[in-house]
C-alpha cells in the first residue's frame, strides 16, 4: 500500500513575509555589493593609469635597453607590469568579500556602527619573474606581495610584505586618494626589485629526469620562483569570506 504523501501547509502571509525578506536583501546587500564592485572597477582604472605613469616617469632615466619597463593591459581586471627582471600582476577580484566576524576591526566604531563598511573589493598584487611569463614556464611560482581592500566609502587597508603591510592598517581613517595610489604602486615596484632570486640548495637539483633535460634544451625550464629552492605556496587569497 502506497504511503500517503505528507504536505506542508504554509499560510500565505508567511510566504509574503519570506518574499519581502528576499526583496530587502536584494535591495540592500546585493545592491551594496554591486556598488562596491562598480566603484572598485573605476578605482582600478585609476591604479592602471598611475602604474603606466610611474613607468613613464622612470623610463627617461634608464638608458640600458636591457632593463624592462613596460606593461600589458589585460582588460578591466588585470594589468601586467614588467620592471627589470620582475613581473607584477595587479588583479582586481570580481567578487566582493566581507570581513570575517572574528576580525578585530568589527570592534572599532567605524565598522560596528555600519555593517556595510565591512564589505570590500580586493586588488591582489603578485610578483613573478618576468622570464617565467615570457618563456611560458607555467610551473614557476610567484608570491602575493600585497592585497588592497577597498570599501563603498573608499576607505581602504593593505595587507602585504614590507612597508606594504605596515603603512595602511587603519581603514577607519584612511581614504584612498591619488597620492596613496601612487605610493602603493611605488612600494610594489620597490619590493619586487629588492626581492632577490636565491641559489637553491645543491640537493634540490641533484637529480633530474630526461624530460627535464629536454625542457632545458628547449627553453631552459627548471621550476623557478622568486625564492628559488624554497617550495612556497601563494598566500591564501580567500580567507575573506562572503
Amino acid at each position: 500500500m502506497a504511503k500517503k504523501k505528507k504536505t506542508i501547509e504554509t499560510p500565505n502571509d508567511s510566504l509574503d513575509k519570506n518574499r519581502q525578506i528576499i526583496l530587502n536583501l536584494l535591495a540592500s546587500k546585493s545592491a551594496l555589493k554591486q556598488d562596491v564592485a562598480d566603484d572598485s572597477e573605476k578605482m582600478f582604472e585609476k591604479f592602471k593609469g598611475y602604474i603606466k605613469g610611474e613607468l613613464d616617469a622612470l623610463r627617461p632615466s634608464i638608458t640600458d635597453e636591457r632593463i624592462r619597463l613596460s606593461y600589458e593591459d589585460r582588460g578591466k581586471f588585470e594589468i601586467l607590469v614588467f620592471i627589470g627582471s620582475d613581473m607584477l600582476v595587479f588583479h582586481l577580484h570580481t567578487n566582493i568579500f566581507k570581513l570575517p566576524g572574528t576580525n578585530p576591526l568589527w570592534g572599532t566604531k567605524y565598522f560596528s556602527s555600519n555593517e556595510n563598511n565591512g564589505y570590500f573589493a580586493v586588488i591582489h598584487v603578485y610578483n613573478f619573474l618576468a622570464e617565467s611569463y615570457l618563456r611560458n614556464r607555467f610551473e614557476d611560482r610567484g608570491n602575493l606581495i600585497a592585497r588592497i581592500l577597498l570599501n563603498h566609502e573608499d576607505h581602504f587597508m593593505v595587507e602585504g610584505k614590507g612597508q606594504l603591510g605596515v603603512l595602511f592598517q587603519d581603514p577607519e581613517n584612511t581614504i584612498m586618494n591619488d597620492n596613496y595610489m601612487k605610493l602603493i604602486v611605488q612600494l610594489s615596484f620597490a619590493f619586487a626589485l629588492q626581492f632577490d632570486l636565491y641559489i637553491p640548495p645543491y640537493e634540490f637539483l641533484e637529480e633530474i629526469t630526461i624530460a627535464q633535460v629536454q625542457e632545458i634544451s628547449d627553453s631552459l625550464k627548471l621550476q623557478t620562483g622568486k625564492r628559488l629552492g624554497f617550495k612556497r605556496q601563494l598566500e591564501d587569497i580567500d580567507n575573506l569570506r562572503d
